[in-house]
């Protein structure tokens, strides 16, 4: 198990930047990920938010939106925590 790795200066900036998308629905559900669990998550699992958002907006809409899943297992996992955050935080 990696020890929690949160994202630090020029990283958390560069996340942040890279959570801005064409939808503002995959900007505040990404975001509401990166400022939550991803605070506390492993290096590993900001790896996985990170090869998430080179994904393109429609496959993220898909994913994040539509209830479908990646086939990848940690970004099917990371998706499933995305979705699971309450709307108000």
């Amino acid at each position: 198990m990696s020890a929690p790795a949160a994202p630090a200066g020029g990283d958390a900036g560069r996340l942040r930047w890279r959570c801005r998308r064409g939808m503002k629905e995959l900007d505040v559900m990404l975001v509401r990920w990166l400022d939550g669990p991803g605070q506390g998550a492993s290096s590993a699992e900001t790896g996985h938010f990170d090869r998430l958002l080179d994904l393109p907006d429609p496959e993220l809409a898909a994913y994040l939106l539509r209830g479908e899943l990646p086939t990848d297992p940690d970004l099917a996992a990371l998706v499933a925590a995305i979705r699971r955050i309450p709307a108000g935080g």
